[in-house]
């Protein structure tokens, strides 16, 4: 079991010892603490480096930065009059009603820096969210597949708490060795190998985080980062796919759990689809402020290159009121590097 101490985690010292891992075998009567390394300062400007060591805000995990990403956020929550940097427009479409009653409300966006990164393989059974792949339908290699990759997640920067270690390899993962080497003289001591660059030239296309979507409903937070992943073509028609990743973060003091999901999904082609159904990947989880957040990834397709999505959750506070938290709009687009594939997974929505 993965542990953020919240007190320890505030300080800014650099001489804290972190006591993190909390290792368990049934349950915390069991667990003892072991050291992993020395917390660093969070950098407040500028970026991580290929190989820093972090662990995880929010949910706890031992990673490492592979490289970083500039996305543009649609952030519901900040007045417009707080936007400071370029803005950028969201353009969601004029007759789609979203459940704020919000039709084609203009969004301003900033471009903010998260990073693709490594989670150790020891705490992967332990987190409240998905960390067994990253699925893309690409064309590669002229290979028509459907790929996977484990233990692969995408980090926002003020999710990141560097630390530094003195071991060679400090995290498990089947990929750490084939993409970084140990250099002792470096800081973070870790460089990248050419097998890094080239995957990272290679599947550009199908890794690359654009837009991450933000908004808070009675203080739960929603962040939807959606993900293109190619067209699988058909006799009939062209199928495009998309996987969104969500993020529910209860930032109040409140216990609530969530029951149904209700989303809409509109498609270029015309067609407005509801889905229904209860909780999300088969579970109904609860944010209680020892376990704030829970993440999750679905996929969706559509028979045009684009539309979008937007919906609700419905969650039960612990004295029983239920409310409707708004999941904010989120474009689906395609690029023109899409290929063919596999059948892709069944979940939708």
């Amino acid at each position: 079991m993965v542990i953020v101490i919240k007190q320890l985690l505030t300080r800014q010292s650099v001489q804290f010892q972190l006591a993190l891992r909390c290792i368990s075998t049934q349950s915390l009567r069991f667990a003892r603490l072991a050291e992993v390394g020395k917390l660093e300062a969070p950098k407040i400007q500028g970026k991580y480096d290929t190989g820093q060591l972090f662990l995880h805000r929010v949910f706890g995990y031992r990673g490492v930065v592979l490289f970083p990403w500039l996305a543009r956020v649609y952030d519901r929550d900040i007045p417009k009059t707080q936007v400071t940097s370029q803005p950028i427009k969201q353009e969601v479409d004029a007759g789609a009603e979203t459940p704020s009653g919000n039709v084609g409300k203009e969004v301003k966006g900033t471009t903010q820096t998260f990073y693709q990164v490594l989670i150790d393989s020891r705490d992967c059974p332990y987190i409240r969210a998905q960390t067994e792949a990253v699925t893309f339908l690409g064309n590669q290699d002229s290979s028509k597949s459907l790929y996977a990759i484990p233990g692969l997640d995408y980090v926002a920067h003020e999710d990141i708490l560097p630390y530094s270690s003195g071991e060679k390899t400090p995290l498990h993962h089947e990929l750490f060795d084939k993409f970084l080497a140990y250099q002792p003289e470096r800081d973070p001591p870790f460089e990248p190998q050419d097998t890094l660059r080239a995957w990272q030239r290679k599947n550009h296309p199908w890794l690359e985080l654009s837009d991450v979507h933000k908004e808070t409903t009675e203080g739960i937070r929603i962040t939807v980062i959606p993900f293109y992943m190619g067209c699988r073509e058909t006799p009939a028609a062209s199928v495009y796919w998309w996987r969104y990743c969500i993020r529910l973060e209860n930032l109040g003091e409140m216990t609530v759990q969530l029951r149904e999901r209700h989303w809409r999904i509109f498609s270029l082609s015309g067609t407005l689809e509801t889905v229904r159904g209860r909780g999300v990947v088969g579970q109904e989880p609860v944010l209680s402020p020892r376990l704030p957040a829970f993440q999750y990834s679905s996929h969706v397709s559509l028979q045009a290159p684009s539309g979008h999505m937007w919906g609700t959750f419905r969650l039960e506070r612990e004295d029983g009121h239920t409310f409707d938290c708004r999941i904010p709009p989120f474009s689906l687009e395609s690029k023109p590097e899409d290929g063919g594939g596999t059948t892709p997974p069944e979940e939708n929505a």
